[in-house]
């Protein structure tokens, strides 16, 4: 019985369903292209930040093998190596292997260098079969490599500040599969040696007796370490790792969320025409006995089909375009990771993209079914426009416009108290309230859309009749049209909105002439200069002053954060934000200033103090500032220079910024200190500066670009479609004009006339929206960028609606060519 079932549905769904659906074609590829565009945008964050997280956790995982705690640098200079024999000593303990884990430069780019001694082999990891045995006695310099880097055995090559020799190509699917292959593996004094880091290590794994209790073997561990490093689970580096990809996902989430919104009204319309266009085969479905529910099952299915193709196309689309991402991810989010990031597609990636495109059209497509169980057999033949089943209940407008009232009134109540995640989600009901209030207002806009298009005369009077007849059909296309210009506002505005606010966080950047740095601009200067530069650059013809500066990671509180050391004179943005009198207290050492988001996260105000651990022990200070300030990492902390040297063991800069001489070039004076500045550190101007500070904005706003253009290619596809539509429907009044004396130039201006007043009305009543929506946007945007936003109405946004007015002509250009071409005798002639 149940395959018969089966079957029967399939041949229904067969027959009926997929026939219409590839009749329609242009309005079922625009419905499953934007559930496509869905399932692209979340596969592809879901799988940009499982490879961000996944590949450290990996190498976490590979490298730590049994190990149950790690004891890792408080700053990315490490911690001393004394404290190996310390937590050696302590009961419990059974194995505490040392090791250097660091990105090492070399002539063909950056390299995983590890650095580790015979301990490493307790650890059962993936190092335990290479750390047997160190290189033979001839090579007091030798090292071993993995299969992905570019060396020989027998080769030597440059690494860090050293030169070494590759004594073997290590092999097997293990090792291999170690970071992809692109790491160096050399003993630990030789990677200290090389590294600059005699003294440090990096990391210290700690595997536990089979008797131990694992929390008192930590609690004593923490207590040798003495706050000089960080104690905790191995997998805490793939936690910190997930911080850089935070702009990110906002931006691929609210895509993915817009998208959705789009792609559910457009089922919704394609359904609710579906029905309409099917009302005789409905009607003979039900007089040959055919229930109401089995023919709604056969609608939900059809748009489950719906969202099920175009999640399956986006699954892929997002896949591919995951992969694209990784390889591309701004430096700023990757840098600090220790491992390679390789593409890892978590399990539930493809399942819940799918899942939320087959939801979306399911839930859009209940909303149009209520038609089946107002219709009667017999009425199902009438007309449209005349059944029972077009007309909307007149208190179903009324509540829904009372309930999107409501929503849009709490949405923008929680957007202007702005708590975090809670107002990203009120925006997106306030997104899906707008529409609700244009089906509640469907009248007023059929009217309004008559009244534009009988501006224009006797032709304008017919549209203005054609559009009064075909009330959902108008209805459908202007909102087509308002939800486009909505969302290019919105985007575009916000987008600008970010750019230009951020530009003026970091423009005090471009004061500075010349900059260096041992990383590019659009990095974070966090590797050490050569301690002399500053002495060289002084030298330099044209240079007025040299400020010196240093940048790096550290651990704040448990949350890994960016440490800003600031020396007087300095141009660093941070600093500048200040009032002279807390820059002032800063150099002096009397407190630290963090960044907005910082200080929430650490649950500390200004006044409050703050203890941070440091190589040498937990340090005191006072919070004098809490500054709106933006960072792909989690937060920033500004500091004095000394303070920071002092309290971090970061002796060297790792910025230089110079100040020229009254009236010298500055394009001369980079080439001047270039010339002095050894390769591979950077000279760039401080407009360079300024770029790359905003590269990684710049580079994650692509997603919501992306959105942008699909919806408006989708607002293309729906007006030709519909007015196309308005054609065919009309197919033999229009001969019947022509008939009678009308001209093909005044049926072609009636469709015309059609086209602007949906235009213009969608285009008016979208600005408005558009316009709220970029400002309630700008302030959703201030909590995830971590500094205010001010909103700026564009001229831009008058020009898109002008745009789509555009549009709305240039979708009308094809059906108005096929009026000018119809055959009068055969169009009369239709029955």
């Amino acid at each position: 019985m149940r395959p018969a079932t089966v079957t029967a549905a399939a041949s229904r769904l067969r027959v009926f369903s997929v026939r219409e659906l590839a009749v329609h074609r242009r309005r079922t590829t625009a419905s499953i292209a934007v559930m496509a565009v869905s399932a692209l945008y979340l596969v592809a964050i879901f799988g940009i930040f499982g490879s961000i997280t996944g590949s450290v956790n990996r190498l976490a995982d590979q490298i730590a093998g049994i190990a149950s705690l790690e004891v890792s640098g408080i700053t990315d200079a490490g911690f001393p190596d004394s404290i190996v024999a310390e937590v050696a000593a302590v009961p419990g303990v059974a194995t505490a292997a040392p090791m250097i884990r660091t990105s090492a430069a070399t002539a063909a780019g950056p390299v995983l260098l590890f650095g580790a001694d015979a301990s490493s082999a307790a650890l059962e990891g993936a190092l335990k079969s290479a750390v047997g045995a160190p290189p033979a006695a001839q090579q007091p310099n030798g090292v071993r490599v993995g299969p992905g880097v570019d060396h020989a055995a027998g080769e030597t090559f440059e690494l860090g500040s050293g030169s070494v020799v590759v004594a073997e190509v290590l092999a097997g699917k293990q090792l291999a599969d170690l970071n992809g292959g692109h790491y160096v593996l050399a003993p630990l004094a030789l990677a200290q040696n090389v590294t600059g880091r005699t003294g440090q290590l990096d990391s210290l794994l700690i595997t536990i007796k089979p008797d131990a209790d694992l929390a008192a073997v930590r609690a004593a561990v923490t207590a040798a370490v003495g706050g000089r490093a960080v104690v905790a689970d191995p997998s805490l580096r793939a936690a910190r790792a997930g911080d850089g990809v935070k702009l990110m996902n906002y931006m691929a989430l609210m895509g993915a969320a817009v998208a959705l919104v789009v792609g559910a009204f457009l089922i919704y319309t394609t359904m609710t025409m579906a029905i309409t266009a099917r009302r005789p085969v409905i009607s003979m479905l039900r007089a040959i006995g055919g229930r109401r529910a089995m023919i709604v099952r056969d609608l939900l299915a059809e748009a489950a089909i719906l969202g099920l193709i175009g999640g399956l196309l986006g699954a892929g689309a997002g896949i591919f375009a995951g992969r694209m991402a990784i390889g591309r991810l701004p430096p700023a989010i990757t840098q600090g990771l220790e491992a390679r990031v390789e593409y890892l597609l978590p399990g539930y990636a493809i399942p819940a993209a799918l899942a939320a495109t087959v939801l979306t059209g399911v839930a859009a497509a209940a909303m149009t079914t209520r038609q089946v169980y107002k219709v009667a057999p017999i009425e199902a033949l009438a007309p449209a426009g005349v059944s029972a089943a077009d007309v909307v209940p007149r208190w179903l407008r009324v509540g829904s416009g009372v309930v999107a009232l409501a929503v849009f009134a709490l949405s923008i109540a929680l957007v202007l108290g702005r708590p975090g995640t809670l107002a990203f989600a009120a925006m997106i009901a306030l997104f899906c309230a707008e529409i609700t209030l244009g089906f509640a207002l469907t009248t007023p806009i059929v009217n309004a859309t008559a009244a534009t298009a009988r501006i224009f005369g006797t032709v304008g009077a017919l549209a203005a009749a054609t559009i009064q007849r075909a009330p959902r059909r108008v209805w459908a296309t202007v909102m087509t049209v308002l939800i486009a210009v909505i969302t290019t506002v919105m985007i575009t505005g916000t987008n600008a909105d970010m750019v230009s606010s951020a530009r003026g966080v970091f423009a005090p950047a471009a004061g500075a002439d010349v900059w260096v740095s041992a990383d590019p601009p659009d990095s974070y200067p966090t590797d050490p200069l050569p301690g002399d530069l500053a002495d060289k650059v002084a030298t330099v013809p044209g240079v007025a002053r040299v400020t010196e500066g240093a940048v790096g990671f550290a651990v704040v509180g448990g949350t890994r954060v960016l440490l800003d050391g600031f020396a007087p004179g300095t141009h660093d943005p941070l600093y500048r934000a200040l009032a002279p009198p807390l820059r002032e207290e800063v150099l002096t050492g009397r407190g630290v200033v963090l960044s907005a988001n910082l200080g929430k996260t650490l649950h500390v105000g200004v006044g409050d103090q703050l203890e941070m651990q440091t190589p040498h022990g937990p340090r005191r200070t006072t919070v004098l500032a809490l500054v709106p300030y933006f960072s792909t990492v989690i937060g920033t902390v500004g500091i004095s220079l000394e303070h920071l040297r002092a309290w971090f063991d970061r002796p060297v800069a790792t910025t230089l910024q110079i100040t020229g001489s009254p009236g010298v070039d500055r394009r001369h004076l980079v080439d001047e200190v270039r010339r002095v500045v050894p390769a591979p550190n950077h000279v760039y101007d401080g407009n360079a500066a300024l770029a790359g500070l905003e590269a990684p904005l710049h580079q994650s706003m692509f997603i919501a670009n992306a959105v942008l253009v699909i919806v408006v290619v989708v607002a293309a596809v729906a007006l030709f479609n519909t007015l196309t539509l308005s054609v065919l429907e009309r197919r033999r009044e229009l001969g019947v004009l022509r008939a009678m004396g009308a001209s093909r130039r005044f049926t072609v201006r009636m469709v015309l006339a059609e086209a602007v007043g949906i235009g213009a009305v969608g285009g008016g009543f979208g600005l408005l929206l558009g316009l709220l929506d970029q400002w309630l946007y700008s302030l959703v945007s201030a909590d995830i960028m971590n500094f205010a936003v001010t909103f700026r109405p564009s001229p831009m946004a008058l020009g898109f609606t002008l745009g789509a007015l555009v549009i709305s002509l240039l979708g009308a250009l094809p059906p108005a060519r096929r009026v000018a071409r119809l055959n009068i005798i055969a169009a009369v002639s239709i029955e």
